[in-house]
Order: structure tokens, then C-alpha cells, then sequence
């Protein structure tokens, strides 16, 4: 009869449901990435050239009204589709069925049609299905008898209205709900086997019986089912996008309580201070465009070897990088993870110069000592450290050499024997005055595996 409120075909022959494969596609329909999202829009799995119908009339719409017009064309193709299979069944059966015969026709040519409503507004095709649904199934009840079962399919709109009106419409997507519970319980007590127009078979009427409540219970799980899919899949953007902005630590914090104003005071950590030197003669030879094209490979790599060492990428502003170990969690190495990634960085770089055909250096400061974390702002806000400990590394990569990593004494003490460093001396940083500092070349553990 209808392909939302009857989805399993008849086997004219055997009498036996279709399988509800077809209805699975049609739900299949899902933003598809590695993670389950996919900017980029719909596909239709399985659907093949179907997909064109699919799409109808849903252009000029923003994504989320498009994906409920996507659903309501699918709908309304399932609908032509069981309403053509229908209107065999009954022809099958003799020309006693002609009115349900011409009634499923009837209904199918409104389905095919129903995209063309898109261009009126976003809801126009989903009432014209909810009116066309509507009245043919009370002139299929009326026809064949409450024993028919036909009116059991009214209650698919409990699950299905929200799902073709959108939330942003809770009172007429509540109407359609309260609509259908009429229009159930009437078709009930007005139409009794015996004021039934056609004299079914009880094979048929037990089939039609069947076919609407499997087809009840198998819609409403799957809207329930494809709801919930697409929640979990909302959860997991929202989680994704939070871990590209905030350490996962930080994440599940907030997770456990939303409310909570993060703001730590850590008494160990290490931050690291890079600039790339002579990025701004570089773009003024290269261009905007190609110079973007090689800092976002920089800082992509750059992303890369902090999660391997653990270490927390905090921000990187233009040619300037900077990452924290220890901070939102207690890590006792912290200060090594650093210099390991730090020992790292001036290779890579001139890698990815020679691959590039450029001349870039890069400058490094590296302190450890107490600072402060909190996240700023309430709109685009921001995970930030700060405190005497961040100035300083600030300071060691601004009074560095290009190509050389810079190191407090306190960190050259704190990181003891493992690594090999070469004294610069005492050197006057502004703010803090004259200081010793060091340049650290390589870790001992490492040239004794390179000698071996």
C-alpha cells in the first residue's frame, strides 16, 4: 500500500513479505569518515542511481534541513515503491481490489511528485506525504476492515513525525502524532469486519495484518535506532573537535563536570618556546599562499612528534610553536619529553627546507619551574599556561641561535647526565637580566645506541 506505513512487499505467488533491505539502505544514509563524520555531505549506501531521487529538490538548503528533505525524499520513494508492489498484490488477486488497486496508484504518482513541494518550503513535501499517508490508509481500512490491520501503521507517526518535521517544529510534528491517534482509533471502532466493503480472503487479510505490524515495530526501532546513531555520532564531533582545542585530560574533566572552572596551579612542569628563522623574507619571495602551504606542514609535523612524546601542543601563532609537558597531567619525565622532541625539531626542519627548496632555521627555548593553566574566555576560548616559567622559555628561544636549542641551568640541572650540552655562557635576557644558559646537542642514551 505505502512504502513508510507498509514496507514489506507481497510476493504475489507465495504471499510471503519482502525482505526490509531496501528500508535499511534508505537508513543507511549517514555522514561517512574514519570517524563517522563527513563534512563534505551525504552518500547513499547502496542506493546506486536511486540517489539522484534522493537528492531532489533538496539543493539552496543549508546541510541540516537538506539531510530531513534527503529523509523525506527517501520516504516518499519507498512509498511509491510498495504502492506500486501493493497495487500488483491486490491486481493479483482479482479486480474485486480495484479501488485499492487504483488507491495504491494513486498514492504512488503523489510520492513521485512530492519533491516538486520542496520548492514551496522545507516542510510542504513532508504534509503533502502526511495527508496522501493519511487518507489512504482510512480508505484502506474502510475498505477491507479494521481486521485488515492496516490502521496499526498510524502509529509509525509517533517516531516518524519528528523525524520529517525537525525539532525547530515540536508543536506541528505533535499534531501529526495526535492527527494519526485519531484517525487510528476512529478507523478502529467505525470500520468492523462486518462493514468492510471488500470481502477479503483471510489468508490475504491475515498477511496485511502481519505486514503492518512487522512494518510498525521494524520503522520506529530503526527511527529510534537512526536517532540515536546520529546522536552518538553528534557526541563524537563535538568530543573530536574539543581534543583538537584542549588536552584529553582537560576534556574529560569538563566532561565530568561541565561547570567547573578550570584554572591549575602546577608546581613541576616544562614548556617549549620555536620560531622559524626568516619566514618573513621567505613570504615576501614566496607568496602567501606556497609560504602557508610549508608553515602548515611544520606545525603538522610538529603536532605529530608531540603526541608521540607526550607532549601538549598549547598554540602555535604564525612561525611560532609552543608545547608543555607535565601540565594537565603529572608526567615525572617531563622535562626529557621535551628535550627528546626538541632534539628532533632542527632535522625536520632542514628536511622539509630541502623538500621545499627554502632556507629555514629554527630557534628553541626549553625551562622548567612552576606555572599556571586555565582555560580563557567563554566564547572561542582558549586552553592557555602562563607564568615565570613560560617568559623564560619565551626568552631562551628569542635570545637563541638559529638552529640551536637553549636551555636554562636549572633545566640542565634537572635533566642531569643523560643529555650532552655545550655552556653559551652568561647572556643578558631582557626582563630577567645576565643568566647562564646551555644548548643542548643530543642525548647520551641515544649516541651510545647510534656507537653500538
Amino acid at each position: 500500500m505505502d512504502g513508510v506505513a507498509h514496507e514489506c512487499c507481497w510476493n504475489a505467488a507465495a504471499g510471503r513479505p519482502v525482505r526490509l533491505s531496501l528500508l535499511f539502505r534508505v537508513f543507511s544514509m549517514n555522514t561517512a569518515s574514519p570517524g563517522g563524520i563527513d563534512p563534505r555531505g551525504w552518500r547513499l549506501a547502496g542506493i546506486g542511481p536511486l540517489a539522484k531521487f534522493v537528492a531532489w529538490g533538496t539543493a539552496g538548503y543549508p546541510r541540516v534541513v537538506r539531510r530531513r528533505l534527503k529523509i523525506v525524499n527517501a520516504m516518499a520513494l519507498l512509498i511509491a515503491l510498495f504502492s506500486v508492489g501493493y497495487a500488483g498484490v491486490f491486481a493479483y488477486h482479482g479486480m474485486a481490489y480495484l479501488p485499492l488497486i487504483v488507491a495504491n496508484l494513486l498514492l504512488a504518482a503523489v510520492a513521485l511528485l512530492a519533491p516538486l513541494a520542496h520548492r514551496i518550503n522545507d516542510i510542504a513535501a513532508a504534509l503533502l506525504l502526511v495527508a496522501a499517508e493519511f487518507i489512504a490508509l482510512f480508505f484502506f481500512v474502510r475498505e477491507l476492515g479494521h481486521n485488515s490491520g492496516v490502521q496499526i501503521n498510524y502509529i509509525i507517526a509517533a517516531a516518524v513525525a519528528f523525524a520529517i518535521a525537525g525539532m525547530s517544529r515540536p508543536r506541528l510534528a505533535v499534531g501529526v502524532v495526535v492527527v494519526a491517534l485519531a484517525l487510528h482509533l476512529a478507523a478502529w471502532f467505525a470500520f468492523p469486519p462486518e462493514r468492510a466493503r471488500i470481502v477479503a480472503e483471510p489468508l490475504l487479510l491475515a498477511n496485511l495484518y502481519i505486514s503492518s505490524a512487522a512494518t510498525t515495530f521494524g520503522i520506529i526501532a530503526l527511527v529510534v535506532g537512526y536517532a540515536f546513531t546520529v546522536a552518538d555520532r553528534a557526541r563524537a564531533e563535538a568530543d573530536s573537535l574539543l581534543a583538537n582545542i584542549l588536552p584529553e585530560a582537560i576534556v574529560e574533566r569538563l566532561k565530568e563536570n561541565p561547570d567547573e572552572k578550570v584554572a591549575d596551579s602546577v608546581a613541576e612542569a616544562s614548556v617549549l618556546f620555536s620560531d622559524l628563522v626568516g619566514v618573513i623574507v621567505l613570504a615576501q619571495q614566496l607568496g602567501a599562499a606556497r609560504t602557508v602551504a610549508i608553515l602548515d606542514q611544520v606545525v603538522t609535523e610538529f603536532d605529530r612528534l608531540a603526541a608521540a612524546h607526550g607532549v601538549e601542543k598549547i598554540k602555535a601563532i604564525g612561525d611560532g610553536y609552543m608545547a608543555v609537558a607535565g601540565v594537565s597531567r603529572q608526567q615525572p619525565d617531563h622535562l626529557r619529553r621535551l628535550a627528546r622532541m626538541a632534539l628532533l625539531l632542527p632535522d625536520l626542519i632542514g628536511r622539509l627546507s630541502a623538500v621545499h627548496g627554502v632556507e629555514l632555521k629554527i630557534r628553541i627555548g626549553i625551562a622548567g619551574g612552576p606555572v599556571m593553566a586555565e582555560i580563557i574566555g567563554a566564547d572561542k576560548f582558549l586552553y592557555d599556561v602562563w607564568g615565570e616559567t613560560v617568559d623564560l622559555a619565551s626568552r631562551l628561544e628569542s635570545h637563541g641561535l638559529p638552529g640551536a636549542i637553549q636551555v636554562s641551568d636549572a633545566a640542565r640541572e634537572a635533566l642531569g647526565d643523560s643529555f650532552v650540552f655545550v655552556s653559551r655562557g652568561p647572556i643578558e635576557v631582557n626582563g630577567i637580566g645576565l643568566m647562564e644558559t646551555w644548548l643542548l646537542k643530543e642525548e647520551r642514551q641515544a649516541k651510545r645506541a647510534a656507537s653500538s
